[in-house]
């Protein structure tokens, strides 16, 4: 196996970690595994630390795919809580505000979430990285100043509600989007639509292009499959390379 000529490999990125350590982690297996010899890795699409699923990592050569593999169709399935907000419109902060929910029906939610189907404007989270002024706004919003980031287009190409518990306010919801959807921000949005609010409680990416989850490596199974083949250490050896997932 050539990783300096390249290869593009498909993780289930583990709760709890950034893409950037996952990214890092999967650079030390390599270069350790090649006998130091230092190799160039990166990602298609960040996941947020408390997000897990498909995420796409190129090693070498095939890191000039990158831009290509981040404009494939994405798939998530969340769970959301109505009824309360938080900044990030997730876990990663504290409930900053509650709101009334007795009036949401399920058909009620079956027909919002039809309202956010093809092309949107969307407004991303300030406890994100985009850029304001060449700093990222998660920067400046731990810090506790004001964040304005402007809306931005983008295409929700299906939504569906999977599950509604009319006892603790949670929906389960299948999105599949374009490159660049803030599922955060779609919680946010789908809340206030609702006449209430909501955020993220949980969130896994299930589909990034052809790759789905099912078929993607954790890290543990990386790590076993590299110690078992054979890897080459020149960029320019006859092994041609090849996508895994």
């Amino acid at each position: 196996m050539n990783f300096l000529a390249g290869q593009t490999l498909a993780f289930d990125k583990p709760y709890g970690i950034t893409s950037f350590a996952l990214v890092g982690k999967v650079r030390w297996l390599l270069t350790r595994r090649m006998g130091g010899r230092k190799i160039k890795v990166g990602h298609a699409g960040t996941l947020d630390p408390l997000a897990t699923g498909v995420m796409i990592i190129c090693t070498g050569r095939a890191t000039k795919q990158i831009e290509q593999l981040q404009a494939g169709v994405k798939e998530y399935v969340a769970t959301l809580q109505l009824g309360a907000t938080t900044p990030s419109y997730d876990l990663e902060h504290p409930v900053d505000a509650n709101y009334p929910t007795d009036h949401i029906t399920r058909p009620m939610i079956e027909e919002t979430l039809q309202t956010f189907i093809g092309e949107i404007m969307q407004v991303p989270p300030a406890f994100s990285a985009c850029k304001v002024e060449g700093k990222r706004a998660y920067d400046l919003a731990r810090r506790g100043e004001e964040v304005a980031l402007k809306a931005k287009p983008l295409r929700i190409d299906e939504i569906e509600l999977l599950d509604f518990n009319a006892d603790t306010w949670q929906i389960s919801i299948r999105v599949v989007c374009s490159k660049g959807t803030y599922i955060r921000a779609l919680a946010r949005d789908i809340g206030h639509a609702l006449g209430s609010g909501a955020h993220l409680t949980a969130l896994r990416r299930t589909r990034v292009g052809n790759y789905r989850a099912e078929e993607c490596l954790t890290l543990e199974q990386f790590e076993q499959w590299l110690s078992e083949i054979e890897v080459e250490t020149e960029p320019d050896s006859p092994t041609t390379p090849t996508n895994n997932q």
